[in-house]
């Protein structure tokens, strides 16, 4: 079964710069550059019958393209950090978007995502990292911020089921209005398969 979960791809200009973020962080693992990515809405391990029925309600989003800007640096885990990641200027289109696959998944029967939706791109998971040198990795990178870039479309992504940060696979993709002018569909199994490609 695939691991799934929607997401946005962050452009070659925006990753370099938060791979600029990298290093100077003892106890991180750092999220290679061409797996950088914002969860929409983690889906998880389903049977292939779900993920195409996924696949196909999301086919039926219409929303605009929009322009993001990745800003700022935090971490999840307060007295046991685990993860470093950067920040998402606030967006109306991105929640609006977020909400709509949202809705979707809890009318295919998916339960409610429990975590309130806090966007963001994932730059390291931390183990034994002490809060005393995430306090000054953070405070020394506290004013980052990508040049704004245009999201024109979404994807489905599955990922191997490891400890996280990839490989990550783009399934398929769907266009946002005004943003790809060609569906770059890229499923690599169809609904006539018996099941997706188990990774």
């Amino acid at each position: 079964m695939p691991r799934l979960f929607t997401a946005l791809e962050i452009p070659r200009d925006a990753a370099m710069s938060l791979s600029l973020l990298r290093g100077g962080l003892p106890g991180a693992r750092w999220i290679d550059v061409e797996n950088y990515h914002l969860t929409l809405r983690f889906i998880g391990d389903v049977e292939g019958h779900v993920a195409d029925e996924i696949a196909d309600a999301l086919d039926r989003v219409r929303r605009p393209a929009f322009t993001l800007t990745l800003s700022g640096v935090g971490a999840f885990g307060q007295k046991k950090p685990h993860a470093v990641w950067a920040g998402v200027s606030a967006s109306p289109d991105l929640y609006a978007l977020q909400a709509e696959i949202e809705r979707i998944c809890q009318r295919l029967g998916l339960p409610a995502d429990p975590r309130k939706f806090t966007p963001h791109v994932t730059l390291a998971r931390l183990r034994n990292t002490s809060p005393a040198d995430l306090a000054k990795y953070l405070s020394a990178r506290g004013n980052f911020a990508s040049a704004p870039f245009r999201v024109g479309r979404f994807v489905l992504m599955s990922s191997k089921d490891s400890v996280g940060g990839g490989p990550y696979i783009v399934e398929e993709a769907w266009p946002l209005l005004g943003g790809d002018s060609s569906r770059a569909a890229s499923r690599t199994a169809s609904a006539s398969d018996a099941s997706w490609i188990v990774r």
